[in-house]
């Protein structure tokens, strides 16, 4: 399976996303709020992309962190699964 450049580069820019919302909380001591701030922008960039994803690899259920779940859905529904 070939992996088109544009899905490569929208999955750069929601890691960048993610760190971006995590670095707010730099110096704060708030892991959790830190975590929150990442997933949520991880998840916002995640439902944009043109794809019909699922999470297969998760951390919520272990712990209870703010973290996308498995088999939570992800993207527009539309395109590539």
């Amino acid at each position: 399976m070939i992996i088109d450049k544009a899905l490569i580069n929208s999955f750069v820019k929601t890691t960048e996303r993610a760190a971006y919302g995590a670095s707010n909380f730099k110096g704060k001591n708030d892991k959790i709020a830190a975590d929150q701030a990442a997933v949520d922008e991880m998840r916002r960039e995640l439902n944009t992309i043109n794809m019909k994803g699922k999470i297969v690899i998760g951390e919520g259920e272990l712990d209870e962190a703010p973290m996308l779940y498995i088999n939570e859905e992800i993207g527009t529904k539309i395109g590539e699964e």
